[in-house]
């Protein structure tokens, strides 16, 4: 990992304060999906950041191309990070986000993504849209593992382009997977609670 990267993520761990927690669930370099609530556009980066380092080195964040791609420090900092940037605007049936997705991580990679498809407004937790199960369901030995990230959409309020340094928390729980005859509807329930789940743990 290169020094650039490895400043990068100094940067971020030491701007948002973020502290980690691991409730049943280990550092692992085993390829999962790490499913986080969304409340903020230094989600990606910051829970990126917070991993350790021989995870992270195998770990790509999905993120908004919109907001990524756009100005060439953004670009150049989501390069930095290995981020995988979707373009929301021009889904395509027979190139999925889901599909660029498991292309993306070949045997080898993990994935950050953020269920509800974008950050809520008042930080509570959304609906979760289908692409979570998508890929469980695609790639059903991929570990999906519930993240709660607290506190950063107070880091860098909507809006706001330069982030305000205040104390955050990420939780990871114990990894689920799709279940045998789960509908979508169940396990995106499931999925979701797993989530609130560590908001109280």
């Amino acid at each position: 990992m290169n020094l650039t990267v490895s400043l990068l993520a100094g940067l971020a761990k030491v701007v948002s304060g973020a502290s980690l927690r691991w409730v049943d669930c280990q550092p692992d370099t085993c390829q999962r999906v790490y499913f986080a609530n969304h409340t903020s556009h230094l989600d990606a980066l910051v829970l990126w950041a917070s991993l350790p380092r021989h995870v992270r080195a195998l770990t790509r964040p999905v993120a908004a191309k919109d907001y990524w791609d756009r100005g060439a420090l953004r670009r150049y900092i989501s390069r930095q990070f290995n981020a995988l940037l979707i373009d929301r605007r021009q889904i395509r049936v027979h190139q999925s986000p889901v599909d660029l997705m498991i292309e993306a991580i070949g045997d080898q990679y993990s994935l950050i993504v953020f269920p509800e498809g974008g950050r809520s407004e008042e930080g509570e937790l959304g609906e979760f849209k289908s692409g979570l199960y998508y890929l469980g369901k695609k790639r059903p030995d991929l570990e999906l593992v519930p993240v709660y990230i607290d506190n950063l959409n107070r880091v860098l309020p909507r809006g706001e382009f330069l982030p305000v340094p205040l104390l955050s928390c990420i939780t990871l729980g114990r990894p689920i997977w799709l279940e045998a005859g789960e509908s979508k509807a169940d396990f995106l329930t499931r999925a979701r609670q797993c989530v609130l789940d560590l908001k109280e743990s």
